[in-house]
C-alpha cells in the first residue's frame, strides 16, 4: 500500500444563506444548534427530507427502522381507523341534537365496535370474518351524520383534537421505538454476557495456563498494536483479522486494554487462545487512572466515543438541505497511553468494531515528520463549523477532524510536546459541556498534529451506511463498523456482517454453550 501526505480536501463552494449544525453522541444526547459555514450541501441520493428530518431528532434508529420496514398488509385497518377518526369527530356534535337520538346510539355502537376490533388488530389478517359488514355500517351511519346540519365549528374543532392526539400518539411511539432501539445497541446481549461470566469462573478454577512473556511485552523493536475494550468477541475478531493478514506475526504483540469487571474473562480467554505466533497482553487499566482525574471524569475505563454531526440549512435556491456525519474520537482513557506503556515510542491504536483485512507492517516504517499521529481525516466536518462548541479556544476553522479506528501513535513526540497535559486542561475548559467535552478537547489537542492517511487505508460507516459497495468494501485495508449497528449486535447490517464473522471460531466451546451467535 502506497503511504503518502493528503493534501488538503478542498470543500464544494456552496453558497448557504443559513446554516446550522448540530453534534449529537451516540450514547448520550446534548443536542445544541451552532453555527457552520461551508460543507457540502445535501445527502447521498435517494433519502428523502422526511428520513433526513428523522434523522437529525433520533439519529441512525431512522436509517434502521427504513431498512427493517416490514410491507405490512393492514389496508383494511387503515381505513378503519380513518372511518373511526371522523365517526368520532361527528360524534359530540351529533349527540347534541334531541331529534337525532337513535343516530346517536348507532353511531356511539359503531365507534365502540370499531374501537374493540382495532384494540385486537394490527394487520387485515387480524381483523374477524364480519368486519366488511361492521365498516358498510360505519360507513353508512357517517354518510347520515354527514347530513345532519350541524355546527361545522366544533366538527372542525373536533376533528382538529383528535388530530393532535393521534399525532401525539404517533410521536410517543416514535420516541418510544428509538429508545428501545437505544437500549439494545447500550446493552450487552445475554449470550455474551454469558460468555463473559463463564470465562470469569473459569479463570479463578484453572490455574494451569502458562504465565505471560513480559519481555516481548515491553521490546520496543516489536510492533505492539493497543485495543481499548471490554468485549471479548471483538476484540479476538481484531486480533484474528490483524495476524491472518500479516506477513510475520512473530513480530507482532497485542496489548487489550480493559476494565476490571472484564479483565478475568479477557485474560482467561486470551491465554487459552492463540494467535500464529502473536502475543497478547491483557491489562486492567483501572489502576493507571490517577486519582486527580476523578474531579472532571469518570474514573473507569472509556471506549472511542462516536457522535453524530448534522448539517442543515437553505441554500440558494431556497430548498432544504442536510447531511450527517458520523464520527469517532478518542476518549479519556487514551491519553494514559504514555503512561501505560512507558518503554515505547511508537503504537498502533485499534477500536475494537474494525475487522483488518491487509497487512498492516507497513504502518511502521510511516515517517510521519513532526506529526504526532497518523489517521483518516474527515475534511467533510471542519472545526470552523463546530465553533460555538469549541468556546475562546484558538483554532484554525479550516482544520479537518479526524477518526479513530486506525491510529498510528508516535509516543516519544507525545510525551515531547506534552499532549496529555494539553488534553486534560482543555477537558476542564470544556467541562460544561458534558458528554462533548472528550471529542472537543481530542480534536484541540491534535489540531495541525495529524498525519493524514491514505483514505484507502479505512472504509468508515458499516455500522451505520447500508449504502457501501462490495468493490470498496473490499479494497479497504480496513472496515470499520463506527455507527450503533455493530456486527455483534442482532441490530447489526446483515450484509456486513460476513466480513466479521469469519474471524470467529464457530466450534469454540464457549461460544457453542453460551450460543454466542451474532
Amino acid at each position: 500500500m502506497k503511504l503518502k501526505m493528503k493534501p488538503a480536501v478542498q470543500m464544494p463552494h456552496v453558497k448557504v444563506r443559513k446554516k446550522k449544525a448540530y453534534i449529537t453522541s451516540q450514547n448520550f444526547d446534548f443536542l445544541s444548534q451552532i453555527s457552520g459555514d461551508g460543507g457540502k450541501a445535501g445527502m447521498k441520493g435517494g433519502i428523502n427530507e422526511g428520513l433526513r428530518s428523522c434523522e437529525l431528532q433520533y439519529g441512525s434508529y431512522c436509517i434502521w427502522h427504513e431498512e427493517n420496514r416490514e410491507d405490512m398488509k393492514d389496508s383494511m385497518v387503515k381505513k378503519l381507523k380513518d372511518q373511526l377518526f371522523v365517526a368520532r369527530a361527528y360524534y359530540p356534535s351529533v349527540a347534541k341534537i334531541p331529534a337525532q337520538n337513535t343516530l346517536t346510539r348507532d353511531l356511539k355502537q359503531n365507534i365502540q365496535e370499531l374501537e374493540r376490533v382495532l384494540s385486537e388488530s394490527t394487520t387485515d389478517a387480524d381483523l374477524p370474518p364480519e368486519i366488511q359488514k361492521k365498516s358498510e355500517r360505519m360507513e353508512a351511519t357517517i354518510a347520515k351524520s354527514k347530513s345532519v346540519t350541524t355546527d361545522c365549528h366544533n366538527v372542525d374543532k373536533k376533528l382538529r383534537q383528535i388530530f393532535d392526539l393521534t399525532e401525539d400518539e404517533a410521536n410517543f411511539h416514535m420516541k418510544q421505538s428509538a429508545f428501545l432501539y437505544q437500549l439494545a445497541v447500550q446493552t450487552m446481549p445475554k449470550s455474551q454476557h454469558c460468555l463473559s461470566m463463564r470465562l470469569t469462573v473459569e479463570y479463578f478454577r484453572d490455574d494451569s495456563f502458562d504465565q505471560e512473556l513480559p519481555v516481548k511485552y515491553s521490546d520496543p523493536t516489536l510492533q505492539h498494536y493497543v485495543i481499548f475494550s471490554t468485549n471479548v468477541i471483538a476484540s479476538t475478531v481484531v486480533i484474528n483479522s490483524t495476524v491472518l493478514h500479516a506477513r510475520d506475526s512473530m513480530n507482532q504483540v497485542f496489548h487489550v486494554l480493559t476494565n476490571g469487571q472484564n479483565y478475568y474473562a479477557m485474560k482467561h480467554w486470551f491465554l487459552g487462545n492463540t494467535f500464529k505466533d502473536a502475543v497478547v497482553e491483557v491489562l486492567n487499566i483501572d489502576p493507571f487512572i490517577p486519582d486527580y482525574y476523578d474531579k472532571t471524569t469518570p474514573s473507569h475505563l472509556n471506549l472511542p466515543t462516536e457522535f453524530r454531526v448534522s448539517f442543515h440549512g437553505i441554500n440558494n435556491a431556497s430548498a432544504m438541505h442536510s447531511r450527517t456525519q458520523y464520527i469517532s474520537i478518542f476518549s479519556h482513557s487514551h491519553y494514559l497511553l504514555p503512561e501505560i506503556f512507558k518503554n515505547l515510542e511508537k503504537v498502533v491504536v485499534l477500536d475494537d468494531d474494525i475487522v483488518v483485512q491487509q497487512d498492516l507492517s507497513t504502518l511502521w516504517s510511516l515517517n510521519m515528520g513532526q506529526k504526532v499521529m497518523g489517521a483518516i481525516q474527515i475534511c467533510s466536518v471542519r472545526l470552523g463549523q463546530v465553533r460555538s462548541y469549541l468556546g475562546e479556544s484558538s483554532f484554525h476553522k479550516n482544520s479537518c477532524t479526524w477518526m479513530s479506528g486506525l491510529n498510528v501513535i508516535d509516543l516519544a513526540r507525545w510525551r515531547k510536546l506534552g499532549i496529555s497535559e494539553t488534553y486534560w486542561k482543555l477537558v476542564k475548559e470544556q467541562v460544561s459541556k458534558k458528554e462533548g467535552s472528550a471529542a472537543l478537547a481530542s480534536l484541540l489537542t491534535f489540531q495541525d498534529l495529524i498525519y493524514a492517511l491514505d483514505n484507502d487505508w479505512v472504509l468508515s460507516g458499516l455500522g451505520h451506511d447500508y449504502g457501501l459497495s462490495t468493490q470498496s468494501i473490499k479494497k479497504a485495508a480496513v472496515l470499520h463498523y463506527n455507527g450503533n449497528m455493530k456486527p455483534w449486535l442482532e441490530l447489526g447490517i446483515p450484509k456486513y456482517k460476513v466480513y466479521w464473522r469469519k474471524f470467529l471460531n464457530p466450534e469454540n466451546q464457549f461460544l457453542n454453550e453460551c450460543n454466542v451467535n451474532p
